[in-house]
């Protein structure tokens, strides 16, 4: 049995994980700085930098004693190098070397996207009942949605990746973010749209897809935008463009309030669309055997089950707890790594723009 310890601190999570052969969860310890970032509504780099300082060691430490694992016992530490915010990322960076380097230890350096897709190798928390999972097959098609990024990713074995698109404006949690912002929903803003969403109409409003059938490449800059006129629109506001979508035939022009679960349901349906249609027709075009969703995003509920009832093959995605920031990721990548020879040095640095290829 192959022990690793995950450290991971990209964002605003501070984490850390031990995880058997890459798949079994001996602890997971995650440190949310949710509450503080909420009156920012979003991340403030320096101040999570700071609070990963604070809470790091602590972290590690009670990942260990949930594991009932002595720093003897393990065979190695993986901890994400990036991409991420700069300053977040050096503290697990640094903390990982000086660990690894006075315990005598190998590391692994995990970039942070790879390790989403490998929370679907995870299996359940040890001592639950139930029987495990087969891992993945290959080939794969790969969807990575989170705040920062939105990649379809061809996978055909460990380690081997092709990217068919990226996006190009705003990632799929990123729009989800802003819009929340013009509803007045507050942060974070994917479960806050999606609790909103739930008393709404999907097709209330005529929201824009772009789709561009010839290509992978994902943009939700002008979904936003179109939120953006509707939101505007309703507060009266003029030199709105004349093909903003309609306001719903419901409402007199006197009624002027604004339809927050409507825009909330139509909006996260568009996005939904969008990603379904274009992993869809990927997973047609190169045969592959089943699809992967990764990121925060990938516990939106209504992601998961249009893309399970639309495709036509299996499709698997990680409880929502291994969906955002979590450090069991990273060590079950850092596992697949270790075992084929993957080793960081003492040089290792952060790379905030990292990709997947």
């Amino acid at each position: 049995m192959t022990l690793v310890l995950g450290i991971e601190t990209s964002c605003d999570e501070t984490a850390a994980a031990v995880v058997a052969d890459g798949r079994r969860i001996l602890s997971s310890v995650i440190a949310s700085q949710v509450e503080l970032h909420r009156r920012f509504g979003g991340v403030f780099p320096e101040l999570a930098s700071r609070q990963h300082v604070l809470e790091i060691m602590p972290v590690i430490r009670e990942a260990l004693a949930r594991a009932t694992v002595e720093w003897a016992g393990l065979d190695t530490l993986a901890v994400t190098s990036g991409p991420g915010l700069v300053g977040s990322l050096l503290v697990g960076v640094n903390t990982a070397k000086a660990i690894a380097w006075a315990r005598g230890m190998p590391l692994v350096a995990v970039n942070h996207l790879e390790a989403h897709l490998y929370a679907n190798w995870l299996s359940a928390f040890a001592g639950e009942d139930g029987i495990e999972a087969a891992p993945p097959h290959f080939p794969l098609i790969c969807l990575i949605v989170s705040g920062g990024h939105s990649d379809l990713v061809l996978m055909t074995d460990h380690e081997k990746y092709h990217v068919l698109g990226r996006t190009i404006d705003d990632a799929a949690g990123e729009a989800f973010d802003k819009v929340a912002r013009l509803l007045g929903l507050g942060y974070p803003g994917g479960p806050a749209v999606q609790a909103a969403a739930r008393g709404g109409n999907p097709a209330a409003f005529d929201l824009p897809r772009a789709l561009w059938r010839n290509g992978y490449d994902f943009s939700f800059s002008g979904l936003k935008t179109a939120i953006l006129h509707i939101v505007q629109a309703y507060a009266g506001l003029p030199g709105q463009p004349s093909h903003r979508a309609p306001m719903p035939a419901s409402r007199g022009p006197k009624e002027r309030d604004l339809p927050v679960a409507d825009l909330a349901a139509s909006f996260q349906a568009a996005v939904v669309d969008v990603l379904v249609e274009k992993t869809e027709r990927a997973a047609g075009e190169f045969h592959v055997r089943e699809v992967l969703l990764a990121g925060g995003v990938a516990s939106n509920s209504v992601l998961r089950q249009e893309m399970t009832a639309r495709l036509a093959l299996p499709v698997r995605f990680p409880p929502p707890i291994l969906c955002t920031d979590n450090a069991a990721m990273v060590a079950a990548a850092g596992y697949f790594k270790y075992r084929t020879g993957a080793r960081a040095h003492w040089d290792l640095d952060v790379h905030p723009g990292l990709r997947i290829d």
